[in-house]
């Protein structure tokens, strides 16, 4: 009888990895001189290596472009995997067969580093219930251009917490190109997204920092959003700041039915159902229906079935940005309406207006306690009255000529 060693090494690891088994169980003990692991094509060598991975190991990527058909997956801390740079270590995607994402990980202490993931049938990176995360240098695109074919969330951590993502690049996906979710203690920093539907998305998270980015050419530059039904809820504490965020006017091609589908091509930064937010010294310029929008829930006119979930955002701090252009052909009804109705660009700083009342109708919180607003390049404002059916919208900003104490700085040892 012929030893598993016996058998031609390439054709057995092969059908192992179609099997789902890693090879080196198996093949543990063989010599190595019958072991040719340059026979094996680099995807199922590249599986092996995370299957069999132990903590502090580093996965090396090499320089070129390595077609993967299958979604591979991490479940091992402490594991960096690292290539030569985004633009030299590829791995490609575009004839996937098999799989929800390009990359799994449910894993603590994870770094991804210096290479690209491309043309996923789903999201390309996936990040979940992992705490201690880097992406660094990482690129994740659909070459294709903006199509609602492409992958929902290029780089995806969720329920995780300490996330740092760090120089990456986000081009092409049909939800949000950089997305954090229900996570805590979060950094994004000297990246870009272009062409998502949402270039840079926190939702549903607390302690964020999101800056020295560039966002261009989404529907959306920058959203930080709060949605109801979702296991992690109350959505605040998060800075966004010293971003350059212009000319987000792409189409929204986002799939039916998604929530992002809802957000007008043409929106700078974007603040929906969330709390104690600090916008400041960013550039936005040339996005074409507003710079800035401060909106509850409501505005999406879908119905609420969460009891614990707050639809209105409190505490959104808008200071020292800088306005350049903007508000020209709003892709929205009601700013639409306000542009022909004033024959003006729409104001740079939106709020729907709309916001918690008592059963006679008296306002909760002040107007102050919902939204400041000081020391902008332009201090164009507009209170669309969304709560009253948009009937008669208020530039007065004077309510909100207010200051409101700044947010603390985002911190964990990972980030250093």
């Amino acid at each position: 009888m012929r030893k598993f060693c016996d058998l031609n090494n390439y054709h057995f690891s092969r059908m192992l990895f179609l099997m789902g088994i890693a090879a080196s169980a198996f093949l543990n003990g063989c010599d190595s001189e019958n072991i040719s692991e340059s026979a094996i094509p680099f995807e199922e060598q590249l599986q092996e290596k995370l299957i069999s991975a132990a903590s502090g190991e580093v996965i090396t990527i090499p320089e070129g472009v390595h077609n993967i058909s299958r979604s591979l997956s991490l479940n091992v801390s402490g594991v960096t995997i690292k290539g030569e740079g985004m633009d030299k270590s590829i791995l490609s995607y575009k004839n996937q067969v098999q799989g929800a994402e390009g990359l799994l990980v449910n894993a603590d202490n994870f770094v991804i580093e210096d290479l690209a993931i491309e043309d996923t049938t789903g999201d390309a990176i996936k990040i979940n219930n992992s705490e201690n995360v880097t992406i660094r240098r990482v690129r994740t695109e659909w070459t294709g251009g903006p199509l609602t074919t492409n992958g929902a969330y290029g780089i995806y951590p969720v329920q995780s917490r300490n996330i740092l993502i760090d120089g990456a690049v986000a081009i092409g996906a049909s939800d949000a190109g950089i997305y954090v979710g229900q996570s805590t203690n979060i950094i994004v920093r000297n990246s870009r997204a272009e062409y998502n539907v949402a270039g840079i998305e926190i939702e549903n998270s607390t302690f964020a920092d999101v800056y020295n980015n560039i966002a261009t050419n989404n529907t959306g530059g920058i959203l930080i959003f709060d949605l109801p039904n979702l296991p992690v809820q109350g959505g605040r504490n998060t800075r966004v700041f010293k971003n350059k965020v212009y000319t987000n006017n792409v189409e929204n091609f986002a799939p039916e039915g998604n929530i992002v589908g809802s957000v007008p091509a043409g929106t700078g930064i974007m603040v929906l159902a969330n709390d104690s937010i600090e916008v400041f010294e960013n550039e936005l310029s040339q996005n074409q229906t507003a710079n800035i929008l401060v909106v509850s829930y409501l505005i999406n006119n879908i119905p609420i079935n969460d009891p614990l979930f707050d639809p209105y955002p409190e505490a959104i701090y808008i200071h020292a940005n800088t306005f350049i252009g903007g508000g020209m052909e709003p892709d929205s009804v009601p700013l639409a309406s306000l542009k022909q109705a004033t024959g003006e660009p729409v104001p740079d700083i939106v709020w729907d207006g709309d916001k918690a009342t008592t059963e006679d109708g008296q306002a909760l919180l002040d107007p102050f306690e919902i939204l400041c607003i000081s020391n902008n390049s332009s201090e164009n404002f507009v209170n669309l009255d969304a709560g009253n059916n948009f009937q008669t919208p208020s530039f007065d900003i004077s309510p909100h000529q207010c200051e409101l104490p700044a947010l603390s700085k985002v911190e964990f040892a990972s980030a250093d």
